[in-house]
């Protein structure tokens, strides 16, 4: 027989995971340009809904992956935010 919760604890795992590799790469190169705000900003809003649900149902596997996803996800948001500010900011290029 199937343990739920750990199939949920191993899902949450793999799902959580895949997200240290993109903020890694991020914090290396500083390469924000491929990633898109409008995903990112939706991603992380929906993230912190999910958080909120595992709380409520009190269901530890979605509370755990979602907490962490969330710490992941709002890193390379802001990153990306700050890009684009930056990006702003500078001044235009001369030709």
């Amino acid at each position: 027989m199937i343990d739920f919760t750990v199939l949920g604890y191993v899902a949450a795992f793999c799902t959580t995971c895949s997200f240290v590799p993109q903020v890694f790469h991020i914090l290396k190169t500083g390469d924000t340009k491929s990633i898109s705000l409008a995903m990112y900003s939706c991603f992380v809003f929906g993230v912190f809904l999910w958080l909120v649900y595992g709380i409520a149902m009190q269901d530890w596997p979605i509370i755990v992956a979602n907490a962490i996803t969330l710490m992941l996800a709002s890193m390379i948001l802001l990153l990306k935010v700050r890009d684009v500010a930056r990006a702003k900011k500078a001044p235009p290029l001369s030709v």
